[in-house]
């Protein structure tokens, strides 16, 4: 097997993050729940941008977060993703290639518009998200570059992009290049909703030893795993995985690879503003550590530095030196 080229390498949607302070009263007006996720349409994207506040234009996306934050660490990362050839998509471009991240596909003038999610963020720190995926769900298979795959070490995707039937091919093409090249596929279950909808597709990709590496928060795991128990939930998954990356919030995180378990706290914080980006740069910091031959506790600790640098400022790709903070962990 080759030395990989890219340390990293993240298959997500490509998407411009609007984000925009809001009250409780709003998204009860709005008819939004609190802290969660949905998609939406163009028409809806719309009308909900016309009733916000001022927002922040950011460049975002769950798995390009993840390359950002891989990149933050001073590692090689790379992205694919769809953007179109519009003002947005020139954005993201800009945005992710000046973060130091390789952008592996070429815009696209006949997917519509770039993708964006609008996301209002209480006072609380929570933020609730509005995504038009536009362009994003427009990833083919023709844009899986196999040797680009087999260059990096660890591949990388997130739950959110499995939604659409065409960028889904995309993604186990690019799964059943990474394996046959030797690589690790990493994947995350990204949300709750994701689950719902594709608990049986994920289960399939677990039990055919499609996924090396998953990451879930406890309320993910206790979705897949059926049960309110989030200790129960750790044993089934990490009996169908060889890598389980559990997130809790301000508890910490665990990781379960065989007979092995690691637990860390939380990395303590200023002061919350914005919980956006948070699992992203959890999973920067461990597949990094794991890009690097580091422990489960050493990874897990990595992932809790990266975490707690972003919810301490709006959006989601880091600000601060991610490398100093990382010290010795990265030396």
């Amino acid at each position: 097997m080759t030395q990989p080229r890219l340390d990293v390498l993240c298959i997500g949607n490509a998407i411009v993050d609007v984000i925009a302070d809001a009250d409780d009263a709003f998204l009860a007006e709005q008819g939004l729940a609190k802290n969660a996720m949905r998609l939406i349409d163009q028409e809806e994207a719309v009308r909900l941008y016309g009733l916000m506040g001022p927002g922040r234009e950011v460049s975002g996306g769950s798995a390009g977060n993840t390359a950002a934050g891989v990149a933050a660490l001073g590692l090689k990362a790379g992205f694919i993703g769809q953007v179109a050839s519009d003002e947005l998509g020139d954005i993201y471009r800009h945005d992710i290639e000046a973060q130091g991240v390789e952008f592996l596909v070429e815009a696209r003038g006949d997917v519509g518009a770039t993708a964006r999610s609008l996301i209002l963020v209480t006072p609380d720190a929570h933020r609730t998200m509005n995504t038009f995926l536009g362009a994003a769900q427009c990833l083919e298979s023709s844009a899986i570059d196999r040797d680009r795959i087999a260059e990096a070490e660890i591949l990388y995707l997130e739950g959110y992009l499995w939604d659409p039937e065409v960028p889904r091919r995309a993604m186990e093409a690019a799964m059943e290049a990474a394996h046959s090249a030797g690589r690790k596929v990493a994947f995350t279950l990204s949300d709750t909703f994701c689950v719902d909808r594709h608990r049986s597709g994920f289960w399939d990709l677990l039990w055919d030893g499609k996924v090396d590496i998953l990451f879930a928060n406890e309320a993910e795991a206790m979705a897949m795993a059926a049960t309110d128990d989030v200790e129960q939930a750790k044993a089934v998954l990490s009996k169908a995985v060889p890598l389980l990356v559990v997130t809790k919030s301000e508890k910490g995180a665990s990781a379960i690879s065989g007979n092995e378990r690691a637990d860390i706290p939380a990395e303590p914080i200023g002061k919350l503003v914005d919980t956006t980006g948070a699992g992203d740069l959890f999973a920067a910091g461990f597949l990094a550590g794991q890009a690097r031959r580091l422990s489960l506790e050493q990874s897990l600790t990595l992932g809790a530095i990266a975490a707690a640098e972003v919810i301490q400022h709006y959006g989601a790709r880091p600000e601060t030196d991610l490398k100093a903070l990382a010290g010795d962990l990265l030396a």
